[in-house]
């Protein structure tokens, strides 16, 4: 499938709150200590000012008949002034999700491959993601694109199993 990139818009954030749902859902299914089901990462109010703001890209693939079959949101992060990193410039990607109806099509790899290209184009020394170890699912996606660990990050669940969580 074929898809038209660009960036979000205000009127695509009804469809990128339905795959927020899918994504939370997903880490609620493998951590539901963690994770609420049917919730979102951010709400209208938050989603509208990431949208808006030029640190945070968020990139959605759009079908020929305009629905919105995944997104890619981003970060910038600037290490330029720190103590101990070189002065370059990172683009994170905090969430790639794609519809789980359209899952298989090779629309993660078109997303990904945009946002490279974007991150190329711009500098960014490099492009980082975090990925749940409860989704190894998504862990041989971003293998598959070539990405490698940076970094493990690791826990202690200090809380009894069973119960009550706030």
């Amino acid at each position: 499938m074929q898809l038209n990139i660009r960036p979000a818009k205000h009127s695509d954030a009804e469809a990128i709150t339905r795959l927020l749902r899918q994504v939370n859902d997903v880490h609620a299914d493998g951590r539901p200590d963690l994770f609420i089901h049917g919730k979102t990462k951010y709400n209208t109010e938050e989603l509208e000012g990431i949208i808006d703001n030029p640190q945070t890209p968020i990139f959605v693939g759009e079908t020929e008949s305009g629905e919105i079959a995944g997104y890619c949101f981003c970060m910038v992060q600037d290490h330029t002034g720190s103590n101990n990193l070189r002065g370059i410039k990172t683009l994170y990607i905090d969430d790639l999700c794609i519809d789980e109806r359209m899952r298989g099509q090779h629309i993660g790899h078109q997303i990904y491959d945009y946002v490279k290209s974007y991150a190329r184009e711009q500098g960014f020394y490099n492009l980082t993601l975090n990925v749940w170890s409860c989704n190894p699912g998504a862990m041989r996606f971003y293998e598959s694109l070539g990405l490698k660990p940076q970094k493990i990050g690791m826990e202690a669940v200090l809380f009894p199993e069973g119960a009550e969580l706030a």
